[in-house]
């Protein structure tokens, strides 16, 4: 059954009796994480009857609505929230405490009650690395990199490659401006992890890349049929694997580029059920049941 879309004006009314969880987004019917965590947490009760009454829900939440919803859900005992777009920067600043791997990040998507406010995660990062392993067998710890996109998902892929050392971040990206503002906020981290950062346009990309990158997408490139590919494969250096951060279509260009030059490659999907059992696992402290949070993402995209 499909969790109904709930708004601001349902909180002031709102009475459940159980643990709730929620997500929050502007928009937020397409969200596979309702289905996917409530999923996790049917088969968690199964097991373990403290969970049989957790619950988790979706609230579409405007930009300017974020600060008071934050407050109604705190003051409802929400649990735990996930935050999807627009709202992981919003929120930064309004948590009591942020988990000292996010800060780099600017940005949390996963939110703990505690009693004092709330305690910001960002999930991403370890999301993306889990899914990269998972998928092409690669880490990034030693790997060359060539990330695509300098908006608030590169940020984050960015400070989990300086984090789990890679041996070096090239970053491309059309808009010059961004891309330098990216720069600016990753270069201490780069400098304390003594790992070199570069940066290009991916229309123009330099002679000296590095051969056998590992590829990440972090644009929205590929979300419509009729988008080009973030950069002509054909062009770099043959990459050991490309990885896709979109996952529906679960075959963009980038990939499907890929695919004719037998590249290794991979889509999000891991990158979402990874990120959302990271989230799963703050707020139980429970073994989280990956395996069924896979297949219910699965079974809901193709509905």
């Amino acid at each position: 059954m499909l969790e109904a879309v709930h708004t601001l004006s349902d909180l002031a009314k709102w009475s459940y009796p159980g643990t709730a969880l929620a997500v929050l987004g502007h928009p937020v019917a397409h969200s596979l994480s309702p289905p996917m965590h409530q999923a996790a947490l049917d088969r968690l009760a199964m097991r373990d009857p403290r969970f049989a009454h957790w619950r988790y829900f979706r609230f579409d939440v405007t930009p300017e609505d974020l600060p008071r919803a934050l407050r109604l859900l705190h003051a409802k005992n929400f649990h735990g929230l996930n935050l999807t777009v627009p709202h992981k920067v919003l929120a930064f600043a309004r948590m009591t405490e942020v988990e000292p791997a996010a800060r780099p990040v600017g940005a949390v998507n996963t939110l703990l009650r505690t009693a004092a406010g709330w305690h910001g995660y960002n999930t991403d990062g370890h999301g993306l690395a889990m899914a990269i392993h998972e998928e092409l067998r690669r880490d990034l710890a030693g790997a060359p990199v060539i990330l695509l996109g300098a908006g608030g998902a590169a940020r984050g892929a960015a400070v989990e490659c300086l984090q789990r050392r890679c041996a070096g971040l090239w970053i491309a990206n059309r808009t010059r401006t961004h891309l330098d503002a990216l720069l600016v906020a990753l270069t201490p981290l780069a400098l304390a992890a003594k790992i070199p950062i570069h940066a290009f346009d991916p229309a123009h990309p330099p002679s000296d890349l590095p051969a056998h990158a590992l590829i990440i997408n972090a644009t929205s490139a590929g979300l419509r049929a009729a988008d080009a590919p973030p950069v002509a494969l054909a062009r770099l250096p043959r990459p050991a694997a490309v990885f896709d951060m979109i996952y529906n279509p679960p075959v963009t260009p980038l990939l499907r580029e890929a695919g004719v030059l037998g590249v290794p490659h991979a889509n999000g999907l891991a990158m979402l059920v990874h990120q959302g059992a990271r989230a799963l696992e703050l707020w139980t402290g429970a073994t989280v049941p990956v395996g069924t949070m896979r297949a219910a993402a699965e079974a809901a995209l193709v509905k």
